[in-house]
C-alpha cells in the first residue's frame, strides 16, 4: 500500500505518521511567559539531535484557530525551555496538561505539580519529573505549518537513583518512562526491553 503523503493523503499526514512512528518520547516542556506564568505543555514531535553541542528538538503546533501555542510564543519571547521527561508516575498528570487553557493560565494548579528552580535558565523544572533539561533556544525552523524548536542542552538534572557515579551513566532499568504511541489517545510503557549488542 502506497500513501502519497502529496496528493490523496495529504490531510491525514498527521493521523498516520503520529500512529506509524511510534514510540515516541514525549517532552513536557516548561516555559515562561513575559509576565511570570509558568506555562507546561507535552509534546510527542520531540527528540535528541545531537551530543557535540547537545540539542534537542520538538515541534509545538498551533491552536485550532492558527495562533502559536503558549510554549512557542513563550520560547519566542524568552528563548529558554525546560524539557521535563514523563515517566509513570506522571502519567496522568502529563495528560491533564495537554488540555487547552486561556494563555496566562498555569497548567500546574490543576495537574497537582510542583517546581523546582532551574539552575542557567529563568523557567522552573517539574519536581516530580525523573529528569530535566535546561535549555536555551538554538534557533526556530518554521518549514511550512511546522515549527521546529532546536534548544542548547545546559544543564541535566536526574533522580540520585537514576546516575550511576562510578559508570557516570543513567540507570535505565529504574527509568520508567512512557512513550507515545497511535494517535490520538494511545501511550506504552518502557519496561518490557532486550538487549542486542552492536557488531564489531
Amino acid at each position: 500500500m502506497e500513501l502519497d503523503l502529496e496528493g490523496q493523503y495529504a490531510e491525514r499526514a498527521y493521523p498516520l505518521l503520529a500512529s506509524l512512528v511510534t514510540p515516541r518520547p514525549i517532552a513536557w516542556v516548561t516555559t515562561l511567559g513575559p509576565d511570570g506564568v509558568v506555562n507546561l505543555a507535552p509534546f510527542s514531535f520531540f527528540n535528541l539531535l545531537g551530543a557535540n553541542p547537545p540539542i534537542l528538538g520538538f515541534c509545538p503546533g498551533d491552536r485550532d484557530d492558527g495562533t502559536p501555542k503558549d510554549t512557542a510564543r513563550n520560547i519566542r519571547q524568552m528563548h529558554e525551555f525546560v524539557v521535563n521527561l514523563v515517566d509513570e508516575a506522571t502519567a496522568e498528570a502529563m495528560n491533564r496538561t495537554a488540555a487547552s487553557l486561556p494563555y496566562g493560565v498555569s497548567e500546574l494548579a490543576s495537574a497537582g505539580l510542583t517546581t523546582l528552580p532551574s539552575s542557567v535558565v529563568r523557567p522552573p523544572r517539574i519536581a516530580e519529573s525523573p529528569a530535566s533539561l535546561e535549555c536555551t533556544e538554538w534557533g526556530t525552523l518554521q518549514i511550512g505549518d511546522n515549527r521546529l524548536i532546536i534548544g542548547l542542552i545546559k544543564r541535566i538534572y536526574v533522580r540520585d537513583e537514576l546516575f550511576d557515579p562510578a559508570t557516570q551513566r543513567i540507570r535505565t532499568e529504574r527509568l520508567q518512562t512512557i512513550g507515545r504511541m497511535a494517535s490520538p489517545h494511545w501511550y506504552c510503557r518502557t519496561g518490557d526491553r532486550f538487549e542486542m549488542k552492536r557488531p564489531d
